[in-house]
């Protein structure tokens, strides 16, 4: 949560459009994905960073309102930025909820008109983290990763072992789509080992960037 010292200076710093307005670019901060578009007046702003928690300003209503509110939802905000003209803001913020509850999608840019879906580095993985996080609150029969996390520690252990042997012996034979494979197969089974410790990806990409600064 920003202290009052940085509400002043990030304040001061926005430059609002021709409505008084800065356009504010929401995005996940486990699994950078984009979730919405919105508005802040400088009552938004300030009570934004004064609380931790987004507020926006909604231009149909006229008026602030405390992000989710209404549902019960939440973002609270771990970082924010301004872009080099000081005329835009990112946040990213750990959501609690669904942008589109009509659509229940995590984000409301969940229609994807040009491309294939292709996640790619840290975004597919925390992507992933979240995906099985969901499983594990809301078991599905029949799935493989309930049936992983009713299984226990133990079991979900084994899998990683066969899977990074599995691995190492499509490597030694040449088999490039064989280790794209199989690495698939591994990488999915440490996330879920992972989550069933409870350990976050980003927790990982910390130690990670202790070790090669």
């Amino acid at each position: 949560m920003a202290t009052k010292q940085d509400v002043n200076v990030n304040i001061k710093n926005i430059k609002l459009n021709k409505e008084g307005l800065i356009p504010v670019v929401v995005q996940d901060y486990e699994s950078g994905e984009v979730l919405m578009l919105g508005h802040m007046n400088p009552e938004a702003a300030e009570k934004t960073f004064a609380t931790g928690y987004a507020h926006y300003y909604s231009r149909s209503k006229k008026a602030v309102t405390k992000y989710g509110e209404s549902l019960g939802n939440t973002q609270k905000v771990k970082a924010a930025f301004l872009n080099a003209e000081n005329t835009q803001l990112l946040l990213k913020v750990r959501q609690k909820g669904k942008v589109d509850v009509e659509k229940n999608s995590f984000s409301a840019f969940s229609q994807q008109i040009v491309g294939e879906y292709n996640d790619i580095g840290a975004e597919m993985f925390g992507r992933l983290q979240r995906i099985i996080t969901d499983v594990k609150n809301n078991p599905e029969e029949g799935a493989y990763t309930s049936f992983l996390f009713v299984r226990g520690v133990d079991r979900i252990g084994k899998k990683v072992g066969e899977e990074a042997v599995e691995l190492v012996i499509a490597a030694k034979n040449g088999e490039k789509n064989g280790v794209v494979c199989e690495a698939a197969d591994l990488l999915y089974h440490v996330m879920v080992l992972l989550n069933a410790e409870d350990v976050k990806i980003s927790e990982v990409c910390a130690e990670l960037c202790k070790r090669n600064r």
